[in-house]
């Protein structure tokens, strides 16, 4: 019992220090955080009336840190990773209902579809309609074009619209857009929509509506009924008559806006505030109940599908997991919900950094000791901080600093050592990210190469063609290896990979790594799709739709 008597009153001498910490004005977050990494810290922070900092240096830090976050993504430990989560998409080609979702779109661009079509894309906080032309691949820089576009805020009012009256505001913006472009109101106005939004789609332009979340009240009344429909209903008041032939998310559209300029075009990565990668895999590849009720005009016409893998909620149990990873993930509503896009995302990445200031200001004496208390509050500590801090390369940080303390203030001032130590520790998270984005492409990558390699093997061998008996090669399968072989480019959007200093460059590298070290010859070339939603929901109506608006 000597043991359990004495753990327990550590346990209470350690738990008042932390009180006693609290009431000294210390949050009992930084209180209990210095106590699980070094409960005989709280004996050395005063002394005579004056603090005494742990012994560990800044240095002794950032090496553990280095380790910690790079260590597990060094030598072959990212490719060992990258075929764990192969793995796991493998699997969830035949389970789960919420990431490797097959979409209704089975058709890439050709190149050759022209005309003006009339896209939309609705987000969290705008309204864009577009009238976008699209002149063909061989229209080499101006393949496509936004002839006019209009963007309408969604204000806080108008996310509280109830039912049918957000649609018909939605409806009164697109005829203020087109209205002088529609000659007669008979005339059938085909649409491609980009939906940022939960849908159950039922068809290519058709899905039943659920909830939309970020303040939106437009599904009260309306849940479970059909979007192009209440579209169409609300369209109609203004005298247009619209039909909504294609809906896409931001993914998907992503690879569609790239596809109808680059033919290699196979995947469409998302990566900003949160992640996720579209790739066009083979309709083989999943289990037939994966694609739900769907026509069996559909499988007869479709040998590739769209797949919206929801990246976010892959690497359970493989990542290579930091303390501070673990305590995002704790505090977090639905913990290992989306254990990804915990280690991805811009909404993410800061926090995990504000868990390691909080650690190294109570152990190493980082900022004089004193937290800010500002990085007292939860994702107080936005990604964009830590772009701005990476961004500085300058010896003096001066604009790093600058910034550091508009949007972090103390009566402890930061030094240049201070910035340059959460600087060192920002490149360390933001190089993992850009790591284990380039794992996660790269593992769809070879997966791809594989359920290809599989439905040529299943597809049925053509009879000879000749009198000697031997049979001709399918100028179809010859030129999907060859494809294969060549050239795959992944179409991106996001502020992270976009803005975020060497993000991309540093994930381009580790993805030409580890195509390197495959036993699948080609390459993997990352290439940007700007206004990405609007002109990957325009051409997805040039495919739905022979003819243009």
């Amino acid at each position: 019992m000597q043991p359990l008597t004495s753990a327990m009153t550590t346990l209470r001498k350690s738990l008042l220090a932390a009180l006693k910490s609290f009431l000294r004005g210390r949050s009992f977050l930084q209180a209990l955080l210095a106590f699980w990494i070094s409960p005989n810290a709280f004996k050395e922070h005063h002394a005579n009336g004056k603090r005494v900092y742990p012994s560990r240096t800044i240095e002794d830090f950032l090496e553990e840190a280095e380790k910690l976050f790079l260590g597990p993504i060094d030598g072959d430990g990212l490719k060992r990773y990258s075929s764990d989560l192969k793995r796991q998409f493998r699997e969830r080609l035949h389970s789960h209902p919420e990431c490797m979702l097959p979409s209704f779109n089975h058709l890439l661009p050709t190149g050759k579809e022209r005309g003006s079509y009339l896209a939309l894309d609705v987000g969290g906080s705008t309204l864009r309609v577009a009238l976008v032309e699209l002149r063909g691949r061989e229209a080499t820089g101006k393949e496509s074009e936004i002839v006019r576009m209009v963007s309408f805020k969604i204000t806080p009012e108008i996310k509280k619209l109830e039912g049918m009256s957000f649609f018909d505001w939605m409806a009164a913006r697109i005829y203020e857009v087109i209205h002088k472009d529609v000659p007669r109101q008979e005339d059938i106005i085909p649409m491609g929509l980009a939906w940022s939004f939960p849908v159950e789609q039922t068809s290519l332009g058709g899905g039943l509506l659920l909830g939309m979340g970020k303040g939106f009240l437009a599904t009260n009344g309306l849940l479970g009924q059909d979007l192009g429909e209440l579209i169409k209903f609300a369209c109609k008041k203004q005298g247009l008559n619209v039909q909504l032939e294609a809906i896409v998310n931001d993914s998907s559209a992503t690879l569609l806006s790239q596809a109808y300029v680059h033919a290699s075009t196979r995947f469409g990565l998302i990566l900003g505030t949160g992640t996720n990668i579209a790739v066009q895999l083979p309709v083989s590849a999943f289990s037939r109940a994966k694609y739900g009720k769907r026509p069996e005009s559909w499988f007869e016409s479709a040998t590739h599908v769209i797949v919206n893998t929801e990246l976010g909620m892959f690497g359970k149990d493989i990542l290579p997991l930091t303390r501070w990873d673990e305590l995002l993930n704790a505090g977090h509503p639905r913990p290992d919900f989306q254990p990804l896009e915990h280690m991805l995302s811009g909404f993410y990445l800061g926090e995990i950094c504000r868990f390691a200031i909080i650690e190294a200001v109570e152990t190493t004496g980082l900022l004089g000791g004193q937290l800010p208390p500002s990085l007292e509050k939860p994702y107080s500590l936005d990604t964009e901080v830590l772009s701005r801090i990476e961004g500085d390369t300058s010896p003096s940080l001066e604009a790093a600093l600058l910034h550091w303390t508009t949007h972090h203030p103390s009566t402890t001032h930061a030094t240049l050592a201070d910035i340059t130590a959460i600087r060192t520790l920002a490149t360390f998270i933001s190089r993992r990210s850009a790591a284990l984005l380039a794992a996660s492409v790269f593992s769809l990558w070879e997966l791809r190469h594989e359920t290809e390699a599989e439905r040529v093997l299943a597809t049925p061998k053509p009879t000879p063609s000749n009198d000697s008996g031997v049979v001709l090669p399918s100028p179809s399968v010859d030129e999907e290896i060859k494809d294969l072989e060549a050239s795959t480019k992944v179409a991106f959007n996001g502020s992270v990979i976009e803005h975020y200093p060497k993000y991309l460059p540093t994930c381009q590298s580790y993805i030409d790594d580890l195509v390197s070290r495959s036993q699948y010859p080609g390459s993997v070339d990352l290439v940007p799709a700007i206004e990405s939603s609007i002109l990957g929901a325009a051409v997805a109506l040039a495919c739905a739709t022979p003819a243009a608006v």
